[in-house]
Order: structure tokens, then C-alpha cells, then sequence
């Protein structure tokens, strides 16, 4: 057993949980994976995937049970997204979107509107998180946007980009700011938006580097209509239930990450140690082995992080956003060199479309720049240090 192989072991989950791990562990190898290369080249959506993820009943893991979920710990969820996206990068974004996106109506929605809404999302239904805009990425504070209150109505106006699951989703929660107040951070409102309301249009779909079976589309908002029981929260709440949000979406997108290093680290391992030059295996070559022992260094530390971010979710903290913030950054940079090395470990191979590496150097990009580039958290992080 290796140091990664050990520390798997050691994931804190209880029984039922380490059965659901293994089960996403299998459904990945063995019908996930296969299909990997087929959806990145033809950028077709997963549905075969999204349909098996659902037949493990997977959206439930993060649904209360009162409204038809089967709640397991946020430890238990990352282990998955990491599973899932060792196996299809396209695939694991698809599916933690669904937990991005309703967390924050389990948070902060009312019992009517949990009632009416998460059983659609426990049931298989996906949902997506519209929060970027052309002039407002990092700095969500620019959105344009807009929610006009009309009697029993919101009207809203504007555009989103970016936005994964997108042109697939059943419910979108949409962020944009309250025409009736001034102050731009403090109006900064999220309502929930459902398929198929007049006014919302697919303006376009992304054609990508990488993820390129992950939806990325742009939305337009005209004069769409929904009832002002789809507000979560009050007017100006948003920039409060934002934070909330991307503090547990963030270690997410760390498991996204080390699942996709994981899958490089194991394929290259596995290639120099059949592969020979010079009559020797690649992997007895003293400079090889320096370049695998700094891959699985950095994939050991990134990972205990992650399990111990987890269980600071688990516990119920609240102020763990730098520590988010850090394990991102440095899963998603790990993920990057990873991949990176990886192709050069397999030499031209690697370059080429043949074995997967080329594919997953391509998937790791990504990580570093959405939820927050790595620039902006390496800002957070510094800025954490300021004495007042």
C-alpha cells in the first residue's frame, strides 16, 4: 500500500458511507471512464453519465430528508466529486453544480419554498449557479443584472456567461441586484429561477479547452417574470448567501482537482514503470524519481487538507474561508503541474490523444481560474494577515 493508497484509508466516513464512496469508485471505472474520451472529443453533454449518477440516487446525498434526500457528510461528498472526476473532469462539474447551486436554498430558503424545490433536485434534476456577467467575474459586486419587484412579481433583466449546466438545468439560482437599492454590494439579491419561464434564453454554449462535455452557457433575462416567493432571503441578502456559498464550493473544487491530478499521477506511474529507455525502466532513472516524488508530495498535502477542511464542514465551522481559500489555490496549481508533468513522463505520447494525460493537463486549467482565480485567493489570503 503507498502513501496515497493509505490516506485513502483513512478518510473519516462511516460504513454506509464508505459503501456509497465505493460504489461511485466502480460506477467511475466502470462506465464513467469509458465514455471520458468520447464526450471530450464530440463535446456532447454526458447524459448517459448524469442518468447513471442518478440511478445511485447521488442527489440525495446532500438533500434533507424531510424533503426526499438521504443526507451524508460533506467528507463523504467531496470523496465522490473526487471519484467522479478522476474518472470524467466534464462529469464531476456537472454533478457538484447541483450541490453549488441548491446548498444554499437548503441554507437559507423557506420550508415552502425547500418543500417545492429540493424534491425536484433529490429526484435527479439539475440545477445551476448564475452568478457571473461580462464585466463581472472575480469582482461580483459589478453585476448589472437587475430584480424589479412588481406587486407579487420580480422582474428581472440581464445577462449571465459562464454558467455551467446552463442550457440543461431544471432550476437556476440567479444573482442580480434589487432595483430599489442604491448601494450596489448591498443590492446584490439571489431568487430562484425554474426552466422554462418566459423571457429566459440559451444565448450560446462555450466551445472550451477543456471540461468540453460540461455545458457552459450565456443566458439572457428579459423581462422574465417569476413569483417573489422564489426570493431567497430578503432584498440585499445575496452577497451574504454568495460568500456562504462559494466557502463550501471551493473545497469542491479542490476534490474536482485532485481527482483529475490523482488520474494523471496514477497513468504516469503506471507508464514509466513498463516503459524502457535504454534498456532501463523510466521510472529507474534517479531524475524520474525525483519528479515523482514531488507530484506525490503535493498530492499527499493537498489531500489531507481537503479531508481536514471537510471535517471542519462536517463539525458545523463557519470561519474556514481562508482555509478554503488555500486549498483551492493549491489543488487547482497542483492539478496544473501535475498534469503537466505527467505528459512529459510519457514524452510524445503524451501530447497526442491516445492516452488521456493530453486531456487531463487540458481539464486542470480550468480549476485555477473559475471560483475565484488564484490570483484573487491569493489576494484573500494575504490580505487575512493585516493587523487592524
Amino acid at each position: 500500500m503507498n502513501v496515497l493508497e493509505r490516506l485513502d484509508v483513512g478518510i473519516t466516513l462511516n460504513d454506509e458511507e464508505k459503501m456509497i464512496v465505493e460504489s461511485v469508485r466502480s460506477l467511475a471505472r466502470e462506465q464513467i471512464a469509458p465514455r471520458a474520451a468520447d464526450y471530450d472529443r464530440t463535446s456532447a453533454f454526458p447524459w448517459d453519465n448524469v442518468r447513471a449518477i442518478n440511478e445511485l440516487g447521488l442527489n440525495a446525498m446532500f438533500i434533507p430528508e424531510e424533503y426526499g434526500g438521504a443526507p451524508l457528510s460533506f467528507t463523504c461528498y467531496v470523496a465522490c466529486v473526487r471519484e467522479i472526476s478522476k474518472a470524467c473532469a466534464s462529469t464531476g462539474i456537472i454533478w457538484a453544480t447541483n450541490f453549488h447551486a441548491i446548498k444554499p436554498v437548503i441554507e437559507y430558503g423557506t420550508d415552502a419554498q425547500k418543500k417545492r424545490l429540493l424534491p425536484r433536485i433529490a429526484e435527479g434534476g439539475l440545477a445551476s449557479l448564475a452568478i457571473t456577467e461580462n464585466g463581472a467575474g472575480s469582482d461580483a459586486i459589478g453585476m448589472r443584472t437587475t430584480f424589479t419587484p412588481d406587486g407579487d412579481d420580480i422582474v428581472i433583466n440581464g445577462n449571465k456567461v459562464f454558467i455551467t449546466n446552463g442550457d440543461v438545468a431544471d432550476l437556476y439560482l440567479l444573482f442580480g441586484k434589487w432595483s430599489e437599492i442604491d448601494n450596489g454590494k448591498d443590492a446584490i439579491s439571489v431568487l430562484v429561477l425554474e426552466k422554462g419561464t418566459p423571457g429566459l434564453t440559451v444565448t450560446g454554449t462555450e466551445h472550451k479547452m477543456g471540461t468540453r462535455a460540461s455545458s457552459t452557457a450565456s443566458l439572457s433575462f428579459e423581462n422574465c417574470r417569476v413569483p417573489r416567493a422564489n426570493l431567497l432571503g430578503k432584498p440585499g441578502d445575496g452577497l451574504r448567501i454568495l460568500f456562504g456559498s462559494l466557502n463550501r464550493s471551493r473545497p469542491s473544487v479542490a476534490a474536482h482537482a485532485l481527482g483529475v491530478a490523482r488520474a494523471a499521477f496514477e497513468d504516469a506511474t503506471a507508464y514509466i514503470n513498463e516503459r524502457k529507455q535504454s534498456g532501463r525502466r523510466i521510472i529507474d532513472f534517479q531524475g524520474i524519481q525525483f519528479m515523482l516524488a514531488d507530484m506525490a508530495a503535493e498530492l499527499v498535502l493537498c489531500e489531507s487538507l481537503l479531508w481536514r477542511v471537510a471535517g471542519m464542514v462536517d463539525s458545523g465551522a463557519s470561519d474556514f474561508g481562508i482555509e478554503a481559500s488555500i486549498l483551492k489555490m493549491r489543488a487547482s496549481d497542483a492539478a496544473m503541474r501535475i498534469t503537466t508533468d505527467a505528459v512529459q513522463l510519457f514524452g510524445g505520447y503524451g501530447y497526442c490523444a491516445d492516452y488521456r494525460v493530453e486531456r487531463l493537463m487540458r481539464d486542470a486549467k480550468i480549476t485555477q481560474i473559475w471560483e475565484g482565480t488564484n490570483q484573487v485567493h491569493r489576494q484573500l489570503i494575504g490580505r487575512s494577515f493585516i493587523q487592524k
